[in-house]
């Protein structure tokens, strides 16, 4: 019976989990049409003229959407920053995108510590060897791992909403980390989108490869040389004190 107990209460920790992957199935069979680029210039004198009739609904209405699609991690996130920028300019819209962008990633990292990351934390704790050692120096350098992973644009955005979930980062570090690290990825877009007016006019695409040209990615990679200062430091006093 308690065993019974327990695989029930197993799987109703992997619903939010399983929800967000068929969510995340489903958005991407049903909804690449509509969160494209094309959309959004094919739409963009409505969406403005409703912007500006109807200011703060329109603020509330994109966050929530924004919410809805890193939350259940939808197609279309990069394109939800282009239109908070298009739509609010480089400053509100980066709070706007920024805001929104940790909101929904912090449902993910919920979902994945509730139905895995407490358990699998606990196992690693317990653990002896390499895995024990492993935790162990994520705890020690939790800061400057987080930052790392959200500045280095590398790292997909879903893959780390998941792994402090799964390596018992607190919720506030969780928070903060995102907010902070997705800053100047979020900045680079949000300007791109600002300036979607003159790029339609055109009739050109935006260049959403600019993160990866040097005068944007150089700086950013120093801010994660800068998060990852703290660990270098550590293992050279480690290694003075031997």
């Amino acid at each position: 019976m308690d065993t019974e107990i327990k695989t029930k209460n197993g799987w109703a920790r992997l619903l939010p989990l399983a929800v967000i992957l068929a969510a995340a199935i489903g958005g991407a069979w049903a909804l690449g049409d509509y969160l494209s680029f094309e959309a959004l210039r094919d739409n963009r004198e409505m969406l403005i003229g409703y912007r500006d009739a109807n200011y703060l609904t329109t603020v509330i209405v994109f966050m929530c959407v924004y919410v809805v699609i890193t939350g259940f991690s939808l197609p279309g996130a990069t394109i939800a920053t282009l239109t908070g920028g298009f739509l609010f300019g480089t400053f509100p819209g980066v709070l706007f995108n920024v805001g929104a962008a940790t909101m929904g990633a912090t449902l993910v990292f919920l979902a994945a510590r509730w139905g895995l990351g407490e358990r699998l934390s606990a196992k690693m704790d317990a653990s002896e060897g390499r895995i024990k050692a492993i935790k162990a120096g994520i705890d020690e350098n939790q800061w400057s791992m987080l930052f790392i992973i959200r500045l280095v644009p590398l790292v997909p955005f879903f893959v780390a909403n998941l792994i402090p979930a799964l390596v018992g980062v607190s919720l506030w570090r969780y928070v903060v980390s995102t907010f902070v690290g997705i800053i100047p990825g979020g900045l680079v877009y949000t300007s791109v989108g600002a300036g979607l007016g003159e790029v339609f006019a055109r009739g050109e695409t935006p260049n959403l490869g600019i993160i990866f040209e040097p005068h944007v990615l150089l700086p950013i990679l120093g801010l994660a040389g800068l998060a990852l200062l703290p660990v270098v430091l550590k293992l050279i006093r480690g290694k003075e004190a031997i």
